[in-house]
Order: structure tokens, then C-alpha cells, then sequence
């Protein structure tokens, strides 16, 4: 039996889609728009820009630790937002993969997260003296990666094949065994 599928049924069994998505989290999209080229396109190219942003995030803390090896002082902010950025980052692959499977709830989860992170990451970037120059090029990229998730989420295709379910109950999507 293949990883992906083993990988699916502990977390059916531990039912959580249901902890993650909460009342939605059975509501799952139709198996023809899974498969339409258009969706298969878009989940590549959001997996190949969360690679794009562990690189990113890999690099910031070997950066950080050659600079320590070098005898710089780095700021613990830096330790901090590298090491919460690959958390993130893994996260959203636990996103991107249940709404690759068609969950609706991951979706939403990663287009939120596609909007909010980029806002959030600048911000915190744009303050004086908190970060070191090279970090905040790094969190610019890190944005910039995360946009092109939320651009590719919000397509009119990504949009008409994640529809809104109805306000009781399924309708509209299957049921996950």
C-alpha cells in the first residue's frame, strides 16, 4: 500500500478532518473538478512554491547558524520567525494536501493563510532595527512565494471548483468514507 493512502486512512481515523475543519469537514468537492487539468495544474504549482518557500525557510536558519559559527551575534527574533516559518510552511502542506483530495475546509484554510501571512509577514518585517537585512529579504520572498499561492487559490477555476457549501448540511459534495 502507497504512503499517500496509508498517510490518508490514519488521518480518517483519527478523524482529523473533522478537529481541523470542523462542521465542514466532510464536505468534499466533486471527483470531476479533482481531476479537471485546471485543478491538477494549480496543486502543482502550489506544491512547487511551498518547496520554493521550505528552501527559503531552510536557508534562513543556515544562514543564522553560519553566522553564529562565524561569532556574530543573530537575535533570537531570527531563530524564532525561521524555525515558525517552517512550521507554517508545514502546515500549509497539510493544507494543500487535503485540498488536493478535494476537502473544502483545506482550501479555505490555505487561502486564508495565503492572504494573512503575507500581511502579517511584512509588517513584522517593516520594523526598525528587529530583523537583520538579509531576514527581511528573506521574509520578502517568503511573502511574495505566499501571494503566488493565494493568486493561484483565488483563480476563477479554484474558486468554481472549491463552491461555498450550503448552509445545512452536504449538499453539493460527497461525504468522506
Amino acid at each position: 500500500m502507497r504512503l499517500p493512502v496509508l498517510a490518508d486512512r490514519l488521518w480518517f481515523r483519527l478523524q482529523l478532518d473533522r478537529l481541523a475543519g470542523g462542521r465542514q469537514a466532510g464536505y468534499v468537492i466533486r471527483e470531476d473538478m479533482l481531476a479537471h487539468p485546471d485543478t491538477v495544474r494549480s496543486f502543482r504549482w502550489i506544491r512547487w512554491l511551498l518547496v520554493a518557500e521550505t528552501v527559503v525557510g531552510l536557508a534562513a536558519i543556515v544562514v543564522a547558524v553560519l553566522l553564529t559559527r562565524a561569532g556574530e551575534t543573530v537575535p533570537w527574533a531570527v531563530w524564532f520567525r525561521a524555525t515558525v516559518v517552517l512550521l507554517i510552511t508545514l502546515t500549509l502542506y497539510v493544507f494543500a494536501w487535503r485540498a488536493q483530495l478535494g476537502y473544502y475546509w483545506a482550501y479555505q484554510r490555505l487561502r486564508l493563510f495565503s492572504r494573512i501571512f503575507p500581511v502579517v509577514t511584512l509588517v513584522v518585517a517593516a520594523i526598525p532595527g528587529l530583523y537583520p537585512f538579509w531576514m527581511v529579504i528573506e521574509q520578502i520572498v517568503f511573502s511574495l512565494l505566499m501571494i503566488g499561492i493565494g493568486d493561484v487559490l483565488t483563480s476563477d477555476h479554484m474558486r468554481a471548483t472549491f463552491p461555498k457549501p450550503a448552509r445545512h448540511g452536504t449538499r453539493g459534495g460527497r461525504v468522506s468514507p
